[in-house]
């Protein structure tokens, strides 16, 4: 690692925290609108939130990943970020009609397409897929069939891993900090070092109950750490990450995260650390 990355990485911070702060201020003044209405939510605990903070945060961490991402990757983190933001968006949109209200997860999205109608959530997982295959076509690393596919894999999976998380205040955002925080090192961690003063700035939001992440943002910063997966140098490193998470998103059709969180003490009270109580 050079000084140059070392010097520029807290300036990407700084950058994408400001631009996440924007966005919130953005999303606050449209709330407040009637065109904020269909964003609108009430979380697990009876409070009304705004997913606008998903598109804010998506917006900021994809430019971040941009501005600090090693030549080759640019083209790949820009597809992953906007690709990953727009169809979660869509699917926090269109997820919430009544007629979708039962095709929730995999077996859900499964279902619905046998019995021959299109998920919202089926749209978002085939957007999220294609954008990680064009990503692992864009990275010049991947030269043969096995590492596209690990790249295909972990930025598809991490995206949806995530996601996955988001179901308490400030679980997936701080999920997602540590993994960024833990993967700077070495110059492809640049990728993420917007990213994570991104979420770092939508937090407090996200803790106070304001927004939430919601699929546009959740999904977004899930495929851009998942691209910084796919740059670590070993091949099979990256099959044993693409495994772990293959293996919990598998897990989360059976198992609840929350009640294993719960039952955790460590993470217990990780997830609880600055959240309002129920």
């Amino acid at each position: 690692m050079t000084a140059d990355h070392v010097t520029a990485r807290p300036l990407l911070v700084l950058a994408g925290a400001t631009a996440a702060r924007a966005g919130l201020a953005a999303a606050s003044a449209l709330d407040a609108r009637p065109a904020g209405a269909p964003w609108r939510r009430t979380n697990y605990a009876g409070r009304p939130v705004t997913l606008l903070g998903g598109p804010a945060l998506a917006a900021a961490a994809t430019a971040g990943a941009v501005l600090g991402a090693p030549a080759g990757t640019r083209g790949a983190a820009a597809v992953s970020g906007v690709v990953s933001g727009l169809v979660g968006g869509y699917d926090d949109l269109a997820g919430a009609r009544p007629e979708q209200a039962r095709d929730k997860g995999l077996a859900g999205h499964l279902a619905a397409l046998r019995a021959g109608r299109v998920s919202a959530g089926a749209v978002k997982v085939a957007g999220i897929g294609a954008a990680a295959a064009v990503a692992a076509l864009l990275t010049r690393r991947d030269r043969g069939v096995a590492d596209a596919v690990l790249t295909t894999g972990l930025v598809a999976g991490t995206a949806n891993l995530v996601n996955l998380l988001d179901l308490r205040p400030g679980r997936a955002a701080k999920a997602a900090a540590i993994a960024a925080a833990a993967t700077l090192r070495g110059p492809a961690g640049d990728l993420l070092a917007g990213p994570l003063g991104a979420v770092l700035a939508v937090l407090p939001a996200d803790l106070g109950e304001r927004v939430m992440l919601g699929d546009a943002g959740a999904n977004s910063v899930g495929a851009l750490l998942g691209l910084r997966l796919a740059a670590v140098p070993s091949r099979p490193a990256r099959a044993g990450l693409l495994a772990a998470v293959t293996a919990l998103t598998l897990a989360s059709e059976r198992v609840s995260f929350t009640r294993v969180i719960e039952a955790t003490p460590g993470l217990r009270e990780l997830d609880r650390l600055g959240r309002r109580p129920a």
